[in-house]
């Protein structure tokens, strides 16, 4: 069994894409007509927004973030997690916790992308080793 994808959904499709490109995630181009975007990066773990109407016509009820419906970003340096949090603060997202060095051994910090799903992002500090 392999985990091979998140998804969230969204009032504003191009939006959420503009700001999960600013976390690093590549998009194919889309129309404004479109309901669903995958993002393109590697063979991970991909990252699929789909429009509130879509989901709500699958469900039936309107889809909503939890306070704890998260997921990490993995980078590969703290500054990388410093200049991804700056660069969501200058577009105007909202970043609920700064970069710290938590205890744990990484550079972590918590965005809330537009509809309000929090996104960890974090990279290991020198000379912490990986869990």
């Amino acid at each position: 069994m392999n985990l091979a994808a998140v998804s969230v959904s969204t009032k504003d499709l191009t939006t959420s894409v503009e700001f999960y490109k600013i976390l690093g995630f590549e998009f194919e181009k889309f129309s404004d007509t479109d309901e669903h975007v995958e993002s393109i990066n590697g063979d991970g773990i991909k990252l699929m927004i789909d429009t509130e109407s879509m989901v709500k016509s699958i469900l039936g009820i309107k889809p909503t973030p939890s306070n704890h419906s998260q997921f990490a970003i993995l980078y590969d340096s703290p500054a990388e997690v410093n200049e991804r949090t700056e660069l969501l603060t200058s577009k105007g997202f909202d970043v609920m916790k700064q970069p710290w060095d938590a205890f744990w051994g990484q550079r972590y910090a918590v965005v809330k992308d537009p509809n309000g799903y929090l996104v960890d992002v974090y990279a290991y500090l020198p000379k912490a080793k990986p869990v």
